[in-house]
């Protein structure tokens, strides 16, 4: 299985180069407002350190969100133009899939969305039980008692296991590779709530 994926929905910026067996990463958990900079200077250097070619890939990952409303705009029309550009599936991963895919069992995936409010999706097993939903701690706590919480740093108030969502998204891709889709307009961003603009009108 060859293929490309990335995660720019959060602070972190994940780009996953999988290709003739070989899995090479790229990590910065502070990219920040840096995505639309790093991101193809980035990609570029990871698949020529690989030796590898977009056009030998069987499809191209992105995390789709929830997150960074700016952040995955940026990984979306990336993922799609490469996919338009190289004539490959598109594959649209959520972040809490790359939260989740590191747990067996019945998960909880918190995002942290500021200001009191989480991002929150259940897994039994890797297959949605809650679909995305955005909420606070009571809310929270209540699903907790059916669902382990995982997040990709801690949470104040939360005891949730910190995971890698750089494992997960590795994981995440190899796992739901079967529903990448040969249009690339299936790569939509995932928005949970409107952005602090919107509801501010």
């Amino acid at each position: 299985m060859n293929y490309l994926a990335i995660d720019t929905s959060g602070k972190a910026l994940i780009i996953v180069a999988c290709f003739d067996g070989k899995t090479r990463t790229f990590f910065d958990p502070e990219c920040g407002v840096r995505h639309s900079v790093d991101l193809m200077p980035e990609i570029e250097k990871l698949l020529s350190e690989t030796g590898a070619d977009l056009k030998n890939a069987d499809f191209i990952a992105c995390v789709v969100g929830a997150g960074s409303f700016t952040g995955i705009r940026i990984g979306v029309s990336t993922a799609k133009a490469l996919c338009f550009a190289f004539g490959k599936p598109a594959l649209s991963i959520t972040s809490f899939d790359t939260l989740a895919y590191n747990k067996k069992g019945r998960v909880m995936a918190v995002i942290d969305s500021g200001h009191g409010g989480y991002y929150v999706c259940c897994y039994d097993d890797f297959k949605v039980a809650v679909k995305p939903c955005f909420t606070d701690m009571a809310g929270i706590a209540e699903l907790a008692k059916t669902y382990k919480p995982v997040s990709a740093a801690p949470i104040e108030g939360l005891q949730a296991e910190v995971v890698c969502p750089k494992s997960g998204l590795i994981k995440a891709a190899k796992m739901l590779y079967s529903n990448a889709s040969a249009d690339p307009e299936t790569l939509v961003p995932l928005y949970i709530r409107k952005s602090q603009a919107e509801e501010g009108r």
